[in-house]
Order: C-alpha cells, then structure tokens, then sequence
C-alpha cells in the first residue's frame, strides 16, 4: 500500500495547525506511520501462513484463525491510521474554501484566511473531536475484538470442523505484544494531545470573547 496520500495530507494540516497540533502531526507520521510501514507492516505479513495448529484436519487451522484473529491487526491499524487523520481535511477544504471565496469575490474577505477564527475555528474543533472520537472508538473496538492488549502464545480452539480441543501457536508473540503495546501507547497519546488542544483553544478564545465584552463594557 502506497502512504503517500497520508503523508501530503499530514504535511498540508501542519500549516493550519497550532503548536499542539504540529505535534500530534509529528507523533502520527513518525511514530505511526513509519513505524508502521518500517516494521509492523512486515511483522503481521505472514501472520495467517505462521498460524499452526497441532492438528491437520482440513478446515480446522482456518476456522480457528479466523475466530482468534477476526480482523487483521495490520489492515485494521491501517484503516485506523487512515480514519484518524481523514477529519483534518475538513480544515484543509475550509481554509480553500476562504482562499477560492476571496479569489471569486477579488478582494480582502478574511485578516488571515489560515487564522483559526470564526467558522474555521469551529471546523477545527469539529475535526478535533471527531479525530479523538475515532481513535477512542478504534481502541474499544481492538479490545472487544481480540478480548484485550494482548499476544497469547498458544490458544485452544475447539470450534468444527476440529475434531476435539487443539493447540494452536501464533508466531513471534513477544514481538507482536511489544508492537502492539507501542501502537496503543501512541493512540493514546494523540487522544491527549488532541483532548489538549481542544481544550487550549476552547479556553483561548473563551478569555478572547470575554476580554472583548470587558472592554466593551469599559468604553
């Protein structure tokens, strides 16, 4: 799978982003993203081909698989990785829609058509919270779907066509857990980043309006 798309989209947001938001870009792209594509990505290639069971009756390998691993962990990062960072391009269409508004009307409609005010502050709390909500959503689902944050090295199926209660190995199972365990860490980490910018911008213009009013009643 080619990431390019990602990466232009992760390095148009970091122009519209604040200091919070450069960070998050960079704990995405670096430690997501690359990891990903340098080493998680080759880790789970094989996982279904390295899945053994004690047992060679046919079917029963497959239907085991498929119950202890549902989805694979490598297409469902992938699509989390994907899903996470979609909400930004509701910011990169705002600020084109402020620059194509002013090319159309040939004037000055905004100070900064980057500057996070006004709708385009709204849209950006919006991709916020829906970027917060997603990597939430994605770390219940990873839970509920593999029964918690872990690797066992052997699981016991006894599901048909399987004669009786078999041994199956998953391959390289510390390896997988440490892996495992980064990936969460990170998503949890931009769920605090991005729960941090929103507050830093929520209390920013929250002084702003009320500054504004102060000095109204002042005058």
């Amino acid at each position: 799978m080619s990431w390019a798309f990602l990466r232009d989209l992760l390095s148009g947001v970091n122009k519209y982003s604040t200091g919070i938001g450069r960070i998050w870009v960079a704990v995405v792209f670096m430690f997501r993203l690359l990891v990903y594509v340098a080493a998680a990505e080759n880790i789970w290639k094989h996982e279904h081909d390295e899945f053994e069971c004690n047992i060679k009756q046919p079917g029963c390998e497959n239907v085991c698989f498929d119950h202890f691993f549902p989805v694979s962990h490598i297409r469902l990062w992938a699509l989390q990785l994907i899903m996470v960072s979609t909400p930004s391009l509701l910011v990169v269409f705002h600020v084109a829609y402020r620059e194509n508004r002013e090319k159309h009307h040939n004037q000055k409609l905004y100070k900064n058509p980057r500057k996070i005010d006004g709708g385009l502050l709204c849209t950006y709390l919006i991709s916020l919270i829906l970027k917060t909500g997603l990597e939430i959503a994605f770390l219940v689902l990873f839970y509920k779907l593999y029964n918690g944050f872990k690797i066992p090295r052997l699981v016991k199926c006894d599901i048909k066509p399987c004669p009786n209660t078999v041994d199956c190995y998953i391959s390289k199972p510390t390896e997988k857990m440490i892996f495992l365990y980064f990936l969460v860490a990170t998503s949890c980490l931009c769920i605090v980043l991005n729960l941090g910018e929103l507050s830093y911008l929520i209390f920013k213009y929250s002084t702003k309006c009320y500054l504004k009013r102060h000095v109204k009643k002042q005058q």
